[in-house]
């Protein structure tokens, strides 16, 4: 099934970079920016965490949180934000079982590449844990900057 603006986006609980378990109900009362990447330390997810980071205290003050996934370990994603200064969380779903409840984890295609791989997308959630919006194949480099004013011309 796919997920469309109005669902309720499905919760979920997953280690952070900090060994910490998490779960997406605890942010309730808060909007959320859920964004799934490919791979810690790549170009176009390092520069993606980079402009979420330059904005971070932006979203902090719309009662936003920013949280990114990918199926990096939880070694990897705390090298990746050491690194880049990100002060957000990063949560690991190395098996893809909450990439698969968000439909942006592509499945192989044949047998001479039997990877899967991670379409970059994002989704707003609100207060109440409802999607009100959602980016699909997302500009790592533009991205942040549309999320922060998007969220600022939701009605509250």
């Amino acid at each position: 099934m796919l997920l469309e603006i109005g669902d309720f986006a499905p919760d979920f609980t997953l280690v952070s970079d900090e060994g910490k378990t998490i779960s997406l109900k605890d942010f309730r009362g808060k909007r959320v920016v859920l964004y799934f990447y490919p791979k810690d330390g790549t170009s176009g997810c390092t520069r993606e965490a980079r402009e979420f980071s330059k904005l971070h205290e932006k979203f902090r003050k719309e009662n936003t949180a920013i949280i990114g996934i990918s199926m990096d370990d939880v070694e990897s994603h705390r090298k990746f934000k050491m690194e880049n200064n990100i002060p957000f969380i990063l949560l690991s779903d190395p098996e893809g079982e909450v990439l698969k409840k968000y439909g942006v984890l592509e499945e192989p295609v044949n047998k001479e590449a039997p990877y899967r791989s991670v379409v970059r997308t994002t989704f707003l959630i609100n207060e109440d844990g409802r999607i009100v919006k959602i980016y699909k194949r997302v500009n790592p480099k533009s991205h942040a900057e549309a999320c922060l004013l998007d969220l600022k011309s939701l009605t509250r």
